[in-house]
Formats: C-alpha cells, structure tokens, sequence
C-alpha cells in the first residue's frame, strides 16, 4: 500500500508567516495551518504544492528547501512541509476561513491543526533571522 503525501507550503515575507484558517473538516475548523494539500500520483511534492497554492490562494510559488521533519498523519499518510516565495498573483482565501500574516512572537498563541505544531521551533527560527 502506498503512502499517502500532503504537502504544505510555508510563505515568509517581510519576517511574517503566512498561515490559513481551515473552514473544514468541523474538527479542524477555525484552526491555523500551514496551506496546501495532497500529492496527486504521479506529481512530485514541488508540482503538487504549487497546484495546490495556486487552487487555494490564486498564488504562483517557487518551492524552495524542506522544513523540518515528515509528520505522520496516520499509517497511511504523511505530512511534509517545503518553504516557498511567491512568484506572481494576489492572495485570496478560496479555501480558507481567513489567511493572516503572523510573527514569530505570534506561532505559541495560534489554535494550529495538531500537526503543523511540529514545524513551529524552525518556524520561529526562520521568522527571527
């Protein structure tokens, strides 16, 4: 059995972070995450989270280096996370409740999805370099 692959991409500007509010599914509404979404197969993990950015957030990325570790999601699926720069287009949230620009100092007080709370050390690095 194959695994499944989410990706996730983060977007720093400026020193802030951009995360997205989930709409959906109702355990995870209203939480903060890091945006993306799963690797079609055949796609590579690059191909998929510019598709995914560009479905989610009318955004064209560069994918650039990993961040951190792979997250288990469960048996079958895994979470990793790519830092990204934005390309081209304007960010709207078609598949968010909201997006927000935060700081490091922001990262511990956000109700993130459980598993993006595994990036948030080298997050917080990254945001005070």
């Amino acid at each position: 059995m194959s695994t499944l692959v989410v990706v996730a991409g983060a977007l720093i500007e400026r020193g802030m972070l951009l995360v997205a509010q989930r709409a959906r599914p109702p355990e995870l509404a209203g939480r903060w995450e890091l945006p993306g979404g799963k690797v079609a197969p055949g796609e590579s993990d690059a191909d998929a989270l510019a598709r995914e950015l560009h479905e989610e957030l009318g955004i064209e990325v560069a994918v650039g280096a990993r961040l951190g570790v792979d997250v288990a999601l469960s048996t079958t699926a895994t979470l990793r996370a790519y830092l990204v720069t934005r390309a081209g287009g304007d960010l709207h949230p078609h598949d968010h409740r909201a997006l927000r620009w935060v700081a490091g100092d922001d990262l511990d007080g956000l109700a993130w999805v459980p598993a993006d709370r595994a990036w948030l050390p080298e997050l917080s690095t990254l945001l005070r370099t």
